[in-house]
């Protein structure tokens, strides 16, 4: 493998984490309105 491919696949690895870092970051950031709906009735939270 030469050292052109071995950046290549590092820099796509590194970009992978860093996206799903945000993604993560984001998710559990989130705010908003959930609705549920099951055998108690309706329930609404709001994050």
């Amino acid at each position: 493998m030469n050292s052109n491919a071995m950046y290549f696949l590092v820099g796509l690895m590194l970009a992978g984490l860093i996206g799903a870092g945000v993604w993560v970051y984001q998710d559990s950031h989130r705010d908003g309105v959930e609705i549920s709906v099951g055998r108690g009735g309706v329930s609404i939270e709001r994050h």
